[in-house]
């Protein structure tokens, strides 16, 4: 049997990216979305953008994509619009902004559970069904996808006038993840 440090590897960065409050990087997805409201989930900083609501439909169903294609469904894809980035109400509400919490959280689960059934690092270099990658590509693209869109989601929280879980908390903000001072004009 071959070892499966690999695959414990990205589990941890799966994980962190999504939920630790230590991340390296910065905010993790959970810790971006903290303090989101319906209304700031559903508002655009301007037309023909993403809002939040969206780009959370948008993270839970990659993840989803990810699970179906270790599960090995070649067939299952995301080719419309409404599966990538939903067809959601132009007005978020309570129960809504909930759901799409919730099925991004079980989405990560799901993802976790079925990593967690392998037993080595092998299949990390099979080609994914119905691709022309790897497991281990598609599961570091996930990884850097969601990167790339908690970025998006402290840009809008900020944008929105929510500023970010540290609003509050600058110098512990700062201490954690360097002076935000000459990086501001970027957000």
């Amino acid at each position: 049997m071959v070892p499966n440090d690999e695959l414990i590897r990205i589990i941890d960065l799966l994980n962190t990216t999504y939920e630790s409050e230590e991340a390296w990087h910065g905010p993790s997805v959970v810790e971006a979305l903290r303090g989101v409201t319906p209304d700031m989930a559903g508002r655009r900083i301007a037309p023909n953008t993403h809002n939040i609501a969206e780009l959370v439909f948008h993270m839970t169903s990659w993840r989803i994509f990810c699970v179906k294609k270790m599960q090995g469904d070649a067939n299952f894809d995301i080719l419309t619009p409404d599966k990538n980035f939903g067809a959601l109400p132009d007005k978020i509400d309570d129960f809504e902004w909930e759901a799409l919490e919730m099925e991004l959280s079980l989405s990560q689960e799901e993802l976790i559970n079925e990593l967690d059934k392998r037993d080595d690092d092998e299949f990390l270099e099979d080609i994914v069904p119905g691709r022309d990658y790897t497991y281990y590509d598609m599961l570091h693209g996930i990884i850097n996808h969601d990167l790339y869109h908690t970025g998006q989601v402290v840009i809008l929280k900020k944008a929105l006038g929510a500023g970010s879980k540290y609003a509050d908390e600058e110098d512990d903000y700062n201490d954690r993840y360097g002076s935000t001072q000459d990086h501001d004009d970027y957000y």
